[in-house]
């Protein structure tokens, strides 16, 4: 036994490789793996898409612009040119319009990073114009039927002011708004709204109103974007107050509002929940023009209703969606919503809401939402929804 197992492991050692032998082959494939290395190049689909992602970035000078000039005024073309000062500071000059006639311009400039990152700057001014907002009645005791169209045009400037004292921090917002409001007939093919309502049953209608509008918003924001996030939450109040310099049409106005995202299987699937209540109260008992009372309906509350379905002096809104990510530019989207407008806020129960059920898709960049489809059912009909911004 002894010789077979001598013999045996002498065959072995004689089979296996030489050390320095295999050593240089190895060497010698690596020096031929050498001689052909060259940078990746990326395939026609991923050339589109890393040049997609870097426009949601921010990336470029000329980009796409698609929001509305006014929620409801449908397919929306427009593009902007970003302008960059220093490091951060932006300008963009931006317009939008539709087939419909609703326009959009304006200008932009903020400074996102004052004050070694703990406040922001922006200051907003420009001019929009809507030619066939719907007006249904005030509650929600009411008909799609009954729908009437107005107009108006808007020339506004804005000053918004973030202070935030650490990263993780509850932050302030202060605004200061100068606006004009000159509303009158619609178009479209509901009837003008003249043609229903009077000045004495229907405040606000026909005039030109002045606002001098100051915010102050107090809240708490953990998302990593706003327009796009799969974790995180935002929860805020936010006091409102609209001056009439004539002394005819001022309110306040008080929102608060809660958000959260709870991601689950490591963000592929996202549980994304949000609530807001917002309430108005008349100063001296001046009358709320109709069209700044609050409302529910349209492309971020109730999906499966017309925008400005239902308005009155008090509203509440709840949602919910269960997002699920596809790949790095594109989501799917179960969603519910539910809400209702009142007149008094101590009827901001959960009795007699109005409610919708459907499913959207959504095409992303790591912090924006530049295209959102969805298709919502209520019981009005099924609804679709284009929009340029997130949900919530």
């Amino acid at each position: 036994m002894l010789i077979t197992l001598a013999a045996a492991t002498a065959s072995a050692q004689d089979q296996a490789p030489d050390p320095d032998s295999r050593a240089a082959v190895i060497e010698q494939a690596q020096a031929e793996k050498a001689t052909q290395l060259h940078a990746y190049v990326p395939n026609k689909a991923e050339y589109y898409l890393n040049y997609a992602e870097a426009a949601l970035s921010d990336g470029v000078h000329i980009h796409p612009y698609f929001l509305n000039s006014y929620a409801g005024g449908g397919f929306t073309l427009g593009a902007g040119y970003k302008s960059y000062f220093k490091s951060y500071d932006t300008l963009d000059v931006r317009g939008s319009f539709t087939p419909s006639g609703y326009k959009r311009l304006e200008a932009e400039f903020i400074a996102p990073r004052l004050f070694r990152r703990r406040a922001s700057l922006s200051l907003l001014g420009g001019w929009r114009e809507a030619t066939q907002v719907g007006f249904y009645g005030t509650g929600t005791d009411n008909s799609k039927e009954d729908r009437a169209n107005y107009g108006f045009t808007q020339p506004y400037g804005v000053a918004t002011f973030n202070v935030r004292p650490r990263r993780r921090a509850p932050f302030i917002r202060t605004a200061l708004e100068i606006s004009q409001w000159q509303q009158g007939p619609g178009t479209g093919s509901a009837q003008s709204i003249e043609e229903v309502y009077t000045p004495e049953t229907l405040p606000g209608l026909g005039t030109s109103v002045t606002y001098v509008h100051s915010s102050v918003m107090v809240g708490i924001d953990r998302r990593p974007a706003v327009d796009y996030a799969r974790r995180g939450g935002f929860f805020a109040i936010t006091a409102h107050d609209f001056h009439d310099p004539a002394g005819v049409y001022g309110f306040r106005q008080w929102e608060y509002e809660a958000l959260q995202h709870v991601p689950i299987l490591r963000e592929t699937w996202v549980l994304s929940l949000r609530a807001r209540v917002m309430t108005t109260g008349t100063k001296e008992h001046q009358p709320i023009p109709f069209y700044m009372l609050p409302s529910i309906g349209g492309g971020s509350s109730l999906r499966g209703y017309s925008s400005w379905r239902f308005r009155d002096r008090n509203s509440l809104l709840l949602q919910g969606e269960w997002r699920v990510m596809v790949n790095r530019f594109f989501d799917t989207a179960v969603f519910y919503d539910a809400g209702k407008v009142t007149e008094h806020s101590r009827d901001l129960d959960l009795d007699g809401l109005r409610h919708d059920v459907g499913v959207g898709i959504r095409f992303h960049g790591p912090r924006s939402t530049p295209w959102r489809v969805d298709f919502a059912q209520g019981n009005e009909g099924l609804h679709m929804v284009w929009a340029a911004s997130a949900s919530f």
